[in-house]
């Protein structure tokens, strides 16, 4: 019985040692972003990954369609880039104050949640998004 309880804490340690904070898979994902990476930017979610809009409606609801959504945008969009303005975390969840320039000076302000659980994204809001004047 001891071996089983040894064996059990061990394997609790390593996952907490190895495990990702919220902060450092929104840094993991946005990096992904700016390079239109779309694995890299797929790993920090979970595979059934919630995407909400401001008015907390489901978008979508998978990491497949994320890479269709994200997937296109990465490839029609080779200036893209994402410049984090403002960052608050707290415990599971992560606040971004977001620039997107999607080329031709064309930029949107963004404010997004992530929910994180289980060592992944599971939910996104996108609780605000104005175009750039």
């Amino acid at each position: 019985m001891k071996k089983y309880i040894l064996i059990i804490l061990a394997s609790l340690c390593v996952n907490l040692l190895f495990s990702q904070t919220p902060e450092e898979l929104a840094n993991e994902q946005l990096e992904a972003y700016n390079n239109r990476d779309i694995e890299a930017f797929l790993k920090p979610y979970s595979d059934s990954v919630k995407v909400y809009n401001d008015k907390r409606a489901l978008l979508y609801q998978g990491k497949e369609t994320m890479r269709a959504q994200y997937g296109n945008m990465f490839a029609r969009t080779p200036d893209l880039n994402c410049k984090l303005l403002n960052r608050i975390a707290v415990n599971n969840t992560v606040i971004e104050h977001e620039e997107v320039t999607f080329g031709e000076g064309r930029k949107i302000f963004a404010i997004v949640m992530y929910k994180v659980a289980e060592g992944k994204i599971q939910e996104v809001y996108f609780l605000d998004r104005k175009e750039a004047k």
